[in-house]
């Protein structure tokens, strides 16, 4: 074999090392891959029965709505906490209030008469019960990975959920269709128990002895880092503004009605994943770029344009291909903030920061289906995809000009990205320090004892709210 075809085969292949050296790793991404079907199947569970309940494009889009101040309060909060109590204990209760909540929407599926209300409010708990636990989860691998491992174990997780993004909505369209919404339910709930059974063998997951107390307090000292650093508002906003304009998965089971082809309901809600996958795959060119806020303002363009394509489109072929593009652009977007984001942010604000990220990433694909279910009932749904795409690409541009130090952003000279390289480096070469880091990142033995309900920041969790 040539020797560059040999290092192009070596530049694919995979490092699965945080898999085989962490014991803890290997149980959160086993129960991740697990409970990432449940969620995802309920995710296509759920527009499908207020559609069939309701027929209305309204009713299906504020489903999306009815989580939004769950996900913010919880987000925030969850955050706070992620920084101050013990992250095993946090994921533990909150896997047990995801298994509830969804034997609960299990239980009103196989009513008689399913109660519509029933959907909104647990969809609401239940997205306020996993917005407290992801910080903890965004902020965990720190603890159960080595220092050198955390890009490799990165690639994992997104590669985990971007296969998974795939196969589960697919698998999802296929149980609503055939067996109804109480057995995508069901799946979810069993998804759960199996996970409980993994992380409960997690060892504890301690806070740091000087971390702040969960308080509003802390909550502040948080968002005041946030708001003092244009740059970091700036990857959230354009963000945010990408998702409110041009997300529309709400409109899937209509589209697929439209187009003549029901069956093609999972595919369309697998298709962002594709093209995430394929992004994630062939992205090694990522690693090379330092612009990284021009990088996220030109990805989140290009979402929007790819959106608005697939308004045009007539084939349900093409409408995949454009929705394929549009999730390969988010997840190019995603990288992009979350290289930005663990070059910059210091370690003790970290959970409360991942709590302030969960906002950006997943409020704006919430009010977005809610966005585009009103546009669609007064417009159709070609008239929302269309007009959504060129909304974002308008509001993206604004952002660009009103924002010159995210757009201008370089981690070659920008002063956070050095000042956190400076002390990294210096905590690197204190080798008793680094020794008992790397020791407590080991699975212990003698103690028994997240799943990430999505992957990182960026494509994934756009995809998860999805």
């Amino acid at each position: 074999m040539p020797a560059g075809v040999k290092r192009f085969l070596r530049h694919l292949s995979l490092d699965v090392s945080p898999l085989r050296d962490s014991r803890d790793y290997r149980l959160l991404f086993v129960s991740g891959v697990i409970t990432m079907f449940g969620t995802l199947i309920t995710m296509v569970a759920i527009p499908f029965q207020m559609k069939e309940l309701t027929d209305s494009y309204l009713a299906v889009g504020l489903v999306s709505l009815a989580e939004f101040v769950p996900m913010v309060v919880c987000g925030l909060w969850g955050g706070a906490m992620a920084d101050a109590h013990d992250r095993r204990t946090i994921i533990l209760w909150s896997e047990v209030g995801l298994l509830v909540t969804s034997g609960a929407l299990m239980a009103n599926a196989l009513l008689p008469e399913p109660q519509v209300w029933v959907l909104y409010v647990v969809g609401a708990v239940s997205t306020g019960i996993a917005c407290l636990q992801r910080p903890s989860m965004e902020a965990v691998f720190q603890q159960v990975v080595r220092h050198e491992q955390q890009g490799a174990a990165a690639v994992l997780t997104s590669l985990r959920w971007n296969f998974g993004a795939i196969v589960a909505p697919a698998l999802g369209g296929l149980l609503v269709t055939t067996y109804g919404s109480a057995a995508a339910y069901g799946m979810d709930t069993l998804t759960f128990v199996l996970s409980l059974l993994l992380l409960w063998r997690i060892r504890s997951l301690p806070p740091a002895e000087d971390a702040a107390p969960a308080s509003l307090t802390s909550l502040v000292a948080g968002m005041r880092y946030a708001m003092g650093r244009s740059d970091l508002m700036g990857s959230y906003l354009v963000d945010i503004a990408a998702m409110v304009f041009a997300m529309a998965t709400a409109l899937f089971p209509f589209l697929a009605d439209e187009l003549g082809a029901p069956q093609a309901l999972g595919l369309l809600y697998s298709a962002g994943a594709v093209g995430a996958l394929i992004a994630s795959l062939t992205g090694g060119w990522t690693a090379r770029v330092q612009r990284h806020g021009l990088g996220v303002i030109i990805a989140a363009g290009l979402w929007g344009v790819a959106v608005a394509l697939a308004g045009l489109a007539t084939n349900v072929w093409l409408i995949v291909v454009c929705i394929a593009l549009a999730g390969a652009a988010d997840m190019i977007s995603g990288i992009f903030r979350m290289t930005m984001w663990n070059q910059t942010i210091p370690q003790e604000l970290r959970g409360r920061l991942a709590g302030i990220e969960l906002l950006s990433y997943a409020s704006g694909p919430m009010l977005g289906n809610a966005r585009a279910g009103l546009m669609a009932s007064l417009g159709g749904t070609r008239f929302s995809l269309g007009a959504g795409g060129l909304l974002c690409v308008a509001a993206v541009l604004g952002l660009a000009a009103a924002l010159p130090k995210f757009r201008r952003y370089d981690a070659r000279t920008d002063e956070h990205a050095l000042a956190e390289k400076a002390r990294r480096g210096s905590a690197a070469e204190k080798p008793t320090e680094e020794h008992t880091e790397e020791a407590t990142a080991q699975p212990a033995t003698t103690r028994p004892s997240r799943h990430p309900t999505g992957p990182p920041p960026g494509p994934p969790p756009n995809q998860d709210t999805a």
